[in-house]
């Protein structure tokens, strides 16, 4: 990653003390599609309750790509926001430049160490100590399926394996419907792949050869088959995928359009801001060949340091605020994931959240829990975006072929 200089990172810390007034949190986050924004605005809810000033600084963009970009640059600038959406790796590399505040005073004061599985604090931590606020559970080896687009090509459920997903996307075909919403985005590009790599050759193949990296998982032919199947899937997505964002292609679904989305839970924060129905308007089941599998994405928020004791105080009810009761529940009705905190009642949630839950648990003690690459859990920033590089070129031009796709995997992996 990039370094700051001990002057730039002083002179971050004035910044921050000059550009965040007594009792103000400026927040950048990606939150911008429907069900997310309206939990955004729940959080902002909270915070003026308690008598604070939001400053909301959205960056559009599913993946926070363009929100990091927008970050890096306020940091390196000397001007950063309060608290910023990041996660996984990312944490540490942004922690390890010594612009985040030590978040352990808080994290005592609420057991936040009772309150989340290990696998989740751990994530949470630099050296030990909490330096990042986790905000939720997304699943992401989820398929959505449109209920009226399936019953108009007769398909009778949720395909459990490829075979009978490739069987269900040829009679949608035949109906005139889009088998695949898809959005070519690089990001939404790898949690098809990964999806897929995870159904084919199951848990600790997916942890071979996408976390370890390990070269001989990569160059196996769990992998080529893998590419295979991922490349087949591309064949029953629509001309407009390029360029479409992973919302506006749940649309589709919702519109009745196409018949199935390999996408996050998310995903179901628009069915239901659409009062779409789980179970009857659409509906929810892990990707072909994953049920008992899970792979993980954990919204978090990193606190950078703050020398004004009432922006500091600001911060610390901003981070009880994202980890409280009354925010877990509220935030991920809306948003379609769980909540991080152990110990909440669900059931207000629908069934979709209520299995991923159950799953979460049972995955965690199985040892089928895994991060997911394509939205930063897993490995470092820089060879995750060199391994999505090779992987969506591969999806977008027919000419590379399975083997060449495998050599460049495995040297994308070795990226530092």
């Amino acid at each position: 990653m990039w370094k700051i200089s001990k002057i730039a990172a002083a002179t971050v810390g004035l910044a921050v003390v000059m550009s965040a007034s007594a009792g103000e949190v400026e927040v950048l986050h990606y939150w911008t599609s429907g069900g997310e924004a309206k939990s955004v605005a729940e959080l902002k809810k909270i915070m003026q309750a308690k008598g604070h000033t939001w400053r909301d600084f959205a960056v559009a963009g599913g993946g926070g790509d363009s929100a990091m970009t927008v970050l890096k640059s306020r940091v390196i600038s000397g001007n950063p926001p309060s608290a910023a959406q990041t996660k996984g790796p990312a944490i540490q590399e942004w922690a390890a430049e010594g612009v985040l505040a030590n978040m352990d005073p808080v994290a005592k004061a609420e057991k936040w160490d009772e309150l989340l599985p290990k696998v989740v604090a751990d994530v949470m931590k630099y050296k030990g100590s909490y330096v990042a606020t986790p905000v939720n559970v997304h699943r992401v080896n989820w398929m959505w399926g449109s209920s009226e687009a399936l019953k108009k090509a007769g398909v009778a459920g949720m395909p459990k394996t490829w075979d009978e997903f490739f069987a269900a996307a040829d009679k949608l075909k035949a109906a005139g419907l889009i088998p695949v919403a898809h959005g070519g985005q690089n990001w939404q590009d790898f949690t098809t792949f990964e999806s897929v790599v995870l159904g084919v050759g199951g848990a600790k193949f997916y942890n071979d050869a996408l976390v370890k990296l390990d070269d001989k998982a990569i160059n196996s032919d769990a992998m080529k088959k893998s590419l295979e199947t991922f490349r087949r899937i591309k064949s029953y997505t629509d001309s407009g995928a390029p360029g479409r964002d992973w919302n506006l292609a749940t649309a589709m679904l919702i519109q009745g359009k196409a018949g199935f989305q390999l996408m996050g839970d998310w995903a179901k924060g628009e069915f239901l801001a659409a009062n779409k129905v789980p179970g009857k308007d659409f509906l929810c089941a892990p990707a072909p060949g994953t049920t008992t599998s899970y792979t993980f994405n954990i919204d978090s928020f990193i606190m950078f340091k703050l020398k004004d004791p009432a922006a500091q105080k600001a911060q610390s009810d901003l981070a009880t605020s994202i980890m409280s009761p009354e925010f877990q529940e509220v935030f991920n009705l809306n948003k379609g994931s769980i909540p991080v905190r152990a110990g909440m009642r669900m059931d207000k949630f629908d069934d979709c959240a209520k299995a991923s839950a159950k799953d979460f648990a049972d995955t965690a003690k199985s040892g089928s829990l895994l991060p997911s690459v394509a939205h930063g859990m897993a490995i470092a920033p820089a060879t995750e975006g060199a391994i999505k590089d090779v992987v969506s070129q591969f999806w977008n031009d027919d000419k590379i072929s399975v083997a060449d796709a495998v050599k460049k995997i495995a040297t994308a992996a070795k990226t530092k």
